[in-house]
């Protein structure tokens, strides 16, 4: 009987030290369980993404109670399509796409994050070919028909009266700039990052035709989004990811960690000579955002209004309302999370 008594005693002690340890962590121990895959676009990734290998690399997504793999995709429509798919958890994709596929086509996608501002140009090796008219039948390097620099190419021609089907497309994933160090290409359409790797490779100038900004200074660049059902299912793991998202924006902006995030970025192909300054530049136009969850009424909504005007969202269709677009609800929940870290 006293040896029954103290199996029942250390049963008891040992729900105790595990509803205590509960208690301690906050319930981290459950959302460790939970297991997220999130893509980013681009092989290899554009320079947007490193907040999010940084918060995998250096355990920030871990330090919240959430087990995140960061996996590369093609394109940004691709990592979006898996999305839909139910294949992975979330992605972060090109503003315009989304807009266009859930107005075109109610894909059941919401977005939780975003990045405001589009850093878009169109670039040429030649110096003499400089005018927007200059690429009237050339062909132009973009990531895919339909992708993000391609949406963006559509927008940048539009001031000087062309359409895409004026210009050739050439779809070649994030390896635009190499073609164009290759000789293979005079344009073609590119992030501000790209610009001194090509120049440094090449030893000549890149000639900037134009930029997104000039020719719509509000818009929005790409979207974290998840499947409606998911955010129901995954919403505190979500949570938590963002929160790890915050905490790796705030580290990134701290001077005296710009040598490990530019570590960290040559996962975008940079080196790290070439990822630092490009980390500066991008920091300076908060090209992630600080304090907010990046999902701006005004910029998503001229999204919309410009795809309406360029044809991605097509005339007998509803254009996506920002309330059916957005739930800026899991970052406020997030930058509670973080502020009591």
């Amino acid at each position: 009987m006293s040896k029954l008594r103290n199996l029942r005693l250390m049963a008891v002690l040992t729900v105790m030290v595990t509803a205590i340890a509960m208690l301690v962590t906050g319930g981290n121990a459950v959302a460790q369980e939970k297991k997220l895959v999130f893509a980013v676009p681009g092989i290899p990734p554009v320079f947007g993404s490193v907040i999010a290998f940084l918060a995998e690399k250096d355990g920030l997504f871990k330090k919240y109670g959430v087990d995140v793999t960061v996996r590369p995709f093609d394109t940004g429509a691709a990592a979006a399509r898996a999305v839909a798919a139910g294949d992975i958890d979330l992605a972060l994709s090109p503003s315009p796409l989304i807009v266009n596929q859930i107005s075109n086509a109610d894909v059941k996608l919401v977005a939780i994050y975003g990045l405001e501002y589009p850093d878009w140009l169109i670039g040429s090796t030649d110096p003499k070919l400089a005018k927007c008219q200059d690429l009237s039948g050339q062909p132009v390097g973009v990531d895919s028909v339909g992708g993000a620099r391609s949406i963006a190419l559509k927008e940048m021609i539009v001031p000087c009266g062309m359409k895409t089907e004026n210009v050739q497309e050439v779809a070649l994933g994030t390896n635009v700039g190499a073609a164009m160090v290759a000789g293979q290409l005079k344009f073609g359409v590119l992030h501000i990052d790209d610009v001194p790797t090509i120049e440094n490779q090449t030893g000549k100038r890149i000639t900037v035709v134009t930029t997104l900004k000039e020719v719509n200074p509000v818009s929005h660049y790409l979207l974290l989004v998840t499947r409606s059902d998911k955010l129901a299912q995954n919403r505190d793991a979500l949570v938590r990811l963002l929160a790890g998202l915050i905490d790796a924006g705030s580290y990134m902006r701290d001077p005296k960690n710009a040598d490990r995030v530019a570590e960290i970025a040559t996962v975008t192909g940079r080196s790290q000579a070439e990822a630092k300054p490009a980390l500066k530049k991008y920091l300076d136009m908060e090209f992630w955002p600080n304090g907010h969850a990046g999902l701006a009424r005004k910029n998503l909504e001229s999204v919309t209004k410009t795809q309406v005007a360029i044809g991605g969202i097509k005339p007998d269709k509803t254009p996506v309302t920002y309330e059916r677009l957005t739930d800026p609800t899991l970052w406020r929940d997030a930058a509670a999370m973080a502020k009591s870290r």
